[in-house]
């Protein structure tokens, strides 16, 4: 049973199953927001736009306001802290499970920070309470609002502390991201937006890392327990420990898939004479974050390309899963700019302009 590298797989065959799985190829998108959200697990959202694009994306015809909808209306999905530490969009009824196997460890390794800016631990107790109660009371606040609330215990409105009580408190399991008001993101209590269900309130720690790691690897996989730790935030051990119980149960092969996956390289001949599947994924998007490297989707040539540095992931197109090309928003959205790596053909021109509009398209209700 292999747990480190995946020696055995090409990089091509990586490369599409990773992309079908994250569906980016083949022509594989999903109807509903949530649909997509199901499928990747997991959306990065510390940037709300991208988030939004990376939705778009993977679906079929999914405008910003049904993704707005989905937050809003139907509440299908939450966004908050999650996996590393970063914003996340998740499926509503994963939130709880998995902030009762992540969020643990997120609080220990904040201690020093806590510290830092003095917020010891009957601080954020008492703004846990005081964020709670504004909410129960007035509903939905913006950042701004609790920072306000928050100043009368004490907490400057200048620099971190507010946020990270606020973190704090998402963490904890007192608030999610609500809806937004004027264009500005909110807080709501988690269980007022989505109401917990009988089976939310425990669970075994290695089930719940079991299940993550299952559904981890039929969204991103082939992959290993480095992958799995890189895009989780836990450790290694953890890592092994799930792939262990994996084999054991017979849910997981030898290449770092599930068991009865779909391999595209089988019927790649078949394919061959299809148009190719470009797609214009945002900033930070799981399918170039969610592994320990990219070099299965991005040219070794290019990668400073994709990721120029300070830990920026640039927006970037992809043809059946390849990097071909970075591009940019302008004008608030209005248009978009495309720096290819290399010339690319007529088909793939044209592929990428049907992008671009879909992108402008989406874009223009926000602007």
């Amino acid at each position: 049973m292999k747990t480190r590298g995946i020696v055995d797989a090409r990089p091509e065959r990586i490369r599409r199953t990773r992309a079908r799985a994250q569906a980016l190829a083949e022509g594989v998108r999903e109807d509903s927001v949530e649909a997509v959200v199901r499928r990747v697990l997991a959306i990065q959202a510390q940037d709300a736009t991208a988030a939004d694009l990376g939705i778009r994306v993977r679906g079929r015809g999914i405008g910003a306001r049904d993704v707005r909808a989905a937050y809003e209306n139907e509440r299908s999905v939450v966004r908050t802290w999650l996996m590393r530490g970063t914003l996340h969009t998740v499926a509503a009824e994963d939130v709880r499970r998995l902030l009762r196997l992540l969020a643990p460890r997120l609080l220990d390794g904040t201690g020093r920070r806590y510290r830092e800016l003095g917020l010891d631990e009957g601080l954020r107790e008492r703004a846990d309470r005081l964020i709670r109660d504004a909410l129960t009371t007035h509903g939905p606040l913006t950042r701004q609002e609790l920072t306000d609330r928050l100043g009368t215990l004490g907490v400057p409105p200048e620099g971190q502390a507010s946020f990270h009580l606020i973190r704090h408190a998402a963490l904890t399991g007192i608030v999610c991201h609500g809806p937004e008001h004027a264009g500005e993101a909110t807080y709501a209590l988690l269980d007022d937006w989505v109401p917990a269900q009988p089976d939310d309130s425990g669970g075994e720690s290695e089930s719940d890392l079991a299940e993550l790691a299952l559904r981890y690897l039929k969204s991103h996989g082939p992959v290993d327990t480095e992958d799995f730790a890189t895009w989780s935030g836990l450790p290694i051990t953890w890592a092994r420990k799930a792939w262990k119980a994996l084999a054991w149960s017979g849910a997981i092969t030898d290449d770092g898939v599930p068991t009865g996956s779909v391999d595209p390289a089988a019927d790649s001949a078949a394919r061959s004479s299809e148009a190719p599947d470009v797609r214009m994924l945002p900033a930070y998007d799981g399918y170039l974050v969610g592994y320990r490297t990219r070099e299965s989707a991005v040219p070794a040539a290019y990668e400073h390309r994709v990721r120029p540095g300070g830990g920026l992931i640039r927006p970037t197109i992809t043809v059946d899963g390849l990097a071909v090309a970075t591009w940019t928003r302008l004008a608030g959205g209005r248009t978009v700019e495309v720096s290819a790596f290399e010339p690319l053909s007529a088909v793939v021109e044209a592929g990428i302009e049907a992008e671009r509009s879909e992108v402008v398209g989406f874009l223009r209700p926000a602007v």
